[in-house]
């Protein structure tokens, strides 16, 4: 789980960017990603098929779910990964609750881990992921999507540094 800020955009006597990026276009490396809404500020947007990034305004209650690659994989290509980014236009500070569903997850191995010069108070749970696991397309996902392998074999902690050198890089 992954908490992360993006500040609001002043509004009176103030700039008022059109394309201050929160966080840029980017896929997710696990399986699943659920986050939550705030009901009165739209930040995400999503890239449709036509390639235009169009806003996924909140719904009360709700959490959006976003694919990320693993699932992509698992899937041969059925579920696509979510390209999305983040454009707070709001004036109010958005917070951001990010729980990651990673592959090979050992429910043993969870801890708390407090972060540097954060407060006491402030914890993260961290659980340990096998980034040695391998990742390929399930047999019954190539038999429904064509009979034919999309994608290769992937291992998770490689597309992990990977795409994590890529976006923080």
């Amino acid at each position: 789980m992954r908490i992360i800020g993006y500040p609001g955009v002043p509004t009176a006597d103030g700039p008022n960017p059109t394309n201050d990026i929160g966080c840029g276009a980017h896929t997710d490396y696990g399986l699943l990603t659920l986050v939550n809404q705030d009901d009165d500020i739209t930040a995400l947007q999503v890239r449709n098929l036509s390639g235009e990034w169009i806003s996924a305004p909140p719904i009360s209650g709700t959490f959006v779910c976003n694919i990320g690659d693993m699932l992509k994989i698992y899937s041969n290509g059925l579920s696509d990964s979510t390209l999305r980014r983040v454009i707070n236009k709001s004036p109010t500070y958005r917070v951001c609750v990010a729980y990651f569903y990673e592959v090979s997850v050992s429910s043993f191995a969870t801890v708390l881990i407090q972060p540097l010069n954060c407060p006491p108070h402030i914890l993260l749970l961290h659980e340990q992921t096998n980034f040695d696991t391998a990742v390929e397309p399930l047999e019954t996902c190539i038999q429904r999507s064509g009979r034919a392998k999309k994608f290769e074999r992937a291992v998770y902690g490689e597309h992990l540094v990977s795409k994590v050198l890529t976006n923080f890089g």
